[in-house]
Order: C-alpha cells, then structure tokens, then sequence
C-alpha cells in the first residue's frame, strides 16, 4: 500500500514510521551501522523524505529517542516532592537499565558529539527532561518544601549527573535503591539550601 504524499510538510504518518523504524534500525544495528538508506526502507519512504525532514542520521536519531522518551516517562503528583522524585526516578532508571534504551541514550550523545547539526534536537531531549524535573520541583516549592533560595537547576543538575555518569560508565545500577537515595538527597538539598 502506497503512503499518503508527503509534499514539503510532514505527513504524520510518514513521520511515526520514520521513528519507528529508527528506534527498531537503532537497536539491531547500534548508531554505527545505522543508515538513511536502510531507515527509509524500513520506513516504507523514500531518502529524499527523510533528507528534507533531518539533515542527518544523528538529527533523526535525537528526535527519534527524544520522543519516545516523552511518551514513556510519566510525571507523578503524589502530593509529597519524595514520593514525587521518588517515583520521576524509578520509572526513568528502570529505562534507562534496559539495554535497548541505554543503547539508544547513548548513541544519542555520540550523535550530538559527532554531529554538530544533531546537537539541537539532542539538546531539546535534554531540556525536555530537565523541564519535567523542575515541574517537580516547582511543585514542591508551592508546598514549602523546597528552600525559597534553592537553585532548581543545579538540583537537576545533580539528578541527571548522576543518571548520565552511571548510564555511560556503568559502574553501579540505575535501580529503585539508587532512585530512593536521589530523591532523598535532592529533598535533603532542596530543603537546606544556604547559598
């Protein structure tokens, strides 16, 4: 069956299967063997589709795991900023263990590093995730349980470090054990800021 015409703006059906088909083309083959030439054939497209839509693998690469990332990570409101971190990060770390995600992940920041056309999607899947956070945080502000002077960035900025250095080092699991004792620090911090 032929695809709708994609014309010069997206065809969002066109677009689902070119995310798709790089999630599934990202996890066979890792960003090394990954292809424009293989990603429109499994998306049933054609080069010059996904050529006018990204400048390059590493750019569909970013949306394509900035996407999914959106749509699998829920935002709890518990009505406590620890129960809230608590959970944020035991469904992020639980992804970010399977070895398909963390694949992605980092083929992600490889294609940003190598790519510099790249570096604007990944840095909007960054802030995204970053955005997600501080509403969290936010959220505890309104409830008084983070310090009026505490900086919301620099306390995101502790989370996602650890998420990152452990994701690409891989010396010690991203599991609930870690995910209780972050958002115990991180309220800890929030609560007892002096600076």
């Amino acid at each position: 069956m032929e695809r709708p015409h994609t014309g010069r703006r997206r065809n969002e059906a066109a677009r689902e299967a070119i995310i798709d088909a790089a999630i599934g083309l990202l996890q066979e083959v890792g960003y090394e063997g990954f292809t424009i030439e293989r990603l429109a054939r499994d998306a049933g497209v054609g080069k010059q589709t996904v050529y006018r839509w990204w400048p390059s693998k590493a750019a569909v690469i970013a949306e394509a795991v900035g996407t999914r990332a959106q749509h699998t990570i829920p935002l709890p409101d518990t009505g406590t900023l620890a129960a809230d971190l608590t959970e944020f990060f035991k469904a992020t770390f639980q992804q970010s263990e399977d070895p398909k995600v963390l694949s992605e992940l980092k083929s992600m920041m490889v294609a940003s590093i190598e790519n510099p056309e790249s570096a604007r999607p990944f840095h909007d899947f960054l802030a995204s995730r970053r955005a997600t956070l501080r509403v969290l945080l936010e959220r505890g502000a309104a409830r008084a349980e983070v310090s009026a002077d505490a900086d919301l960035d620099f306390l995101t900025d502790l989370a996602y470090g650890l998420l990152w250095y452990r994701g690409l080092v891989g010396h010690r699991p991203l599991d609930d054990d870690a995910a209780h004792k972050l958002a115990d620090a991180l309220v800890a911090a929030a609560a007892d800021s002096q600076r």
